[in-house]
């Protein structure tokens, strides 16, 4: 995989420079190991999250604690477009299922659900997910969706993805989760099930993979957090329009647990 990835690059026609080595890896990415940055391309310039805003969505229904709290999905939430559970409206469903069902399958349905939960609107949740934000330091950061569909003024950076998910790394349940190859749900009543799969085809793939969020819209391209560890190590991988997501995540992985 390593030469696979080599070759994508040298095939694409980029130069390398001596803090961006691989500029075909994405719009912008940020590479850490153990906390220090190894490597990074326009680690500060804002982009479209899609889906890795569902981050700061999960942290904040993590750091209210209520999941054990019971929602009614609205017919908004049950509208929602994209990657979904399925939910109809009506259906009642355990604040800590839907933050599985956000975090694993990446559904919208479910994300607009445990939103409208905890805050009473998707609007009133926004506020709370820019104020989070600002106290994270997360300076080039605007959330206007809390599940990450394209919106005018939503955007976020490489480098504030990267601090938003090593915050997420001291949530044990948030890494539960992300780790989790499959899940399967129900309703309140149990008369409604839906299984799924993870969306982090890294998962039992690539060694020590942990996680940590897959994001896809029109406007932001593919986009990955992707984590490591190995024999103590630990490697944070963020992608912002990465055409190639996969591949060069795992190329970018490899060299990390290399570098000295």
């Amino acid at each position: 995989m390593r030469a696979w990835f080599a070759l994508a690059l040298l095939a694409a026609g980029l130069a390398q420079a001596a803090d961006d080595p691989f500029p075909g890896a994405g719009e912008a990415y940020l590479v850490k190991r153990d906390g220090r940055v190894l490597w990074a391309r326009a680690a500060d310039r804002p982009l479209a999250p899609a889906s890795l805003a569902k981050m700061m969505t999960a942290l904040l229904a993590l750091e209210d604690g209520r999941l054990d709290g019971v929602a009614a999905v609205s017919a908004a939430a049950a509208r929602a477009a994209g990657a979904r559970l399925g939910l109809r409206a009506g259906d009642r469903m355990r604040a800590r299922d839907l933050l599985g069902a956000t975090v694993v399958r990446s559904a919208n349905d479910a994300c607009r659900a445990l939103a409208e939960h905890l805050a009473g609107s998707a609007a009133s949740f926004v506020e709370r997910m820019n104020a989070r934000a600002s106290a994270l330091g997360m300076g080039d950061t605007r959330f206007v969706d809390p599940c990450g569909h394209d919106r005018p003024g939503q955007h976020s950076t490489a480098a504030d993805l990267a601090r938003l998910a090593e915050v997420l790394l001291g949530e044990p349940e948030y890494l539960r989760l992300a780790r989790m190859p499959k899940l399967t749900l129900r309703t309140v009543d149990g008369g409604r099930s839906f299984a799924f799969s993870n969306t982090n085809a890294l998962l039992g793939r690539y060694e020590g993979a942990v996680g940590l969020k897959t994001g896809y819209t029109s406007k932001a391209g593919n986009c990955l957090v992707a984590l490591a560890e190995r024999n103590g190590v630990r490697v944070l991988v963020v992608l912002l329009n990465a055409p190639n997501r996969w591949w060069n995540a795992v190329g970018l992985l490899d060299r990390a647990f290399e570098a000295p």
